[in-house]
């Protein structure tokens, strides 16, 4: 499905009028959403907006992980500049709300009863103080593995549900002559991988280690094997990944060049956006080893600079957000599932629905957990510090015994 196509498909959904409509005010939206999938389900939120009488100033920041984002954003900020809304991860809005940098959001939020319907994992980082200060536009979870159909069946058929069965599978796909594991290298997509490496080696472990920071986890055996179980999944990935952004190896798997990828659930985006259907064309499970658990991730709008002339613009876009039949359209496109939990699955593919009921289920479990690569698990100096350890280990540059004690030193020196 084309871009436009999408765009089309969704603001029919939202029941958008074509009409014009004078602008009021504006905002001015920073965000990395970018590939085209992502970008045409942002344009209907535009689309809504301007049928409002608000303008919308796009600033897209390219770059899948939001750090080239938070950077210029930091800059806008310093230079007394700051964009009107602002596309955000984790402990980045709790980061700003702390500086006193966010706006109140409440009027919008008590009358369209927010608490009774966002989940309390996003309401942690939606909200500070007791106010809501950000709207959330959706939940990714983060440990998928996406795979050729065509290239499992050549493999034997059979997906994964085990290390051992993960790497079988690989070895086959290698045999075979195609790429197993289509990656990009960018400390942010080696972090993802890793997160979900971690996962599996049981729920207790990534509490201890990537949340609660626990030393003797971070510099253990296990983790150990972690860096070991990454250094295997590097053998299996192409001598031209490094630099590659994530759409591009979403693209290796659709085109048959690779036959698989490990990444968030916003990679389906690009699988449904080049015409291919769950089941059929492609597989989605959870990284072995971490069934019936989810690290994730949760897209949220923040606001900046809320004046006289821009509250209501901000809280207009704040509202249209948070509308279900938007919740529902966008998501659908994205990949993600929608931040509440009131949206039926009516409309969802097989994957989308796999991704609702693995939420609810993790939820219920106590097994849903903030991801540590995508900033839901520690703050930024933590994320960044775990970000250089495990890519230099990618990227052959230290040992997996040397990788364990560099990230228990590593998180020691920025807490």
């Amino acid at each position: 499905m084309k871009k436009t196509g999408i765009a089309k498909s969704i603001a029919l959904a939202l029941g958008l009028s074509a009409a014009s409509v004078a602008q009021a005010a504006d905002v001015e939206v920073l965000h990395w959403w970018t590939s085209g999938g992502e970008a045409a389900a942002l344009d209907v939120l535009k689309q809504d907006l301007e049928t409002q009488g608000v303008g919308w100033k796009d600033m897209p920041v390219a770059g899948g992980g939001g750090e080239a984002a938070m950077t210029t954003l930091r800059a806008r900020v310093t230079a007394g500049n700051a964009p009107t809304a602002v596309q955000m991860l984790g402990f980045d809005i709790s980061d700003w709300a702390n500086e006193g940098a966010l706006g109140n959001l409440n009027a919008v939020a008590s009358e369209e009863n927010w608490d009774s319907v966002v989940p309390t994992a996003l309401q942690a980082f939606a909200k500070h103080d007791g106010n809501w200060i950000s709207a959330p536009v959706n939940v990714h979870s983060t440990n998928w593995v996406w795979i050729s159909k065509s290239a499992l069946d050549a493999a034997g058929g059979k997906a994964p549900t085990t290390w051992e069965e993960l790497v079988a599978v690989m070895d086959a796909m290698q045999a075979n002559g195609i790429t197993p594991l289509a990656h990009g290298g960018q400390a942010w997509q080696d972090a993802t991988v890793f997160d979900a490496v971690v996962l599996s080696m049981g729920n207790d472990f990534y509490q201890q280690s990537m949340i609660d920071l626990d030393p003797a986890a971070l510099s253990s055996d296990t983790m150990v094997e972690v860096f070991n179980r990454m250094a295997k999944l590097r053998s299996y990935v192409d001598d031209n990944f490094s630099g590659r952004d994530w759409n591009l190896a979403s693209a290796m798997v659709i085109e048959g060049k690779a036959g698989m990828q490990m990444m968030g659930d916003w990679a389906k985006g690009e699988f449904l956006k080049a015409g291919q259907t769950p089941g059929e064309d492609f597989v989605c499970i959870r990284f072995p080893g971490t069934q019936g658990s989810v690290t994730f991730n949760s897209d949220q709008f923040a606001m900046f600079g809320q004046g006289d002339g821009e509250n209501d613009a901000q809280l207009k876009m704040a509202a249209s957000i948070m509308n279900p039949v938007f919740q529902s359209a966008f998501n659908v496109v994205k990949g993600s599932v929608p931040a509440r939990t009131d949206v039926p699955n009516t409309d969802f593919d097989d994957c989308g629905k796999k991704g609702m009921a693995d939420l609810a289920e993790a939820n219920d479990a106590g097994s849903l957990f903030g991801s540590m690569a995508h900033g839901h698990a520690a703050p930024a100096a933590v994320k960044n510090a775990v970000y250089d350890v495990v890519t230099q280990h990618f990227n052959g540059d230290m040992s997996s015994e040397e990788a364990a004690e560099e990230l228990a030193n590593s998180i020691e020196a920025v807490m």
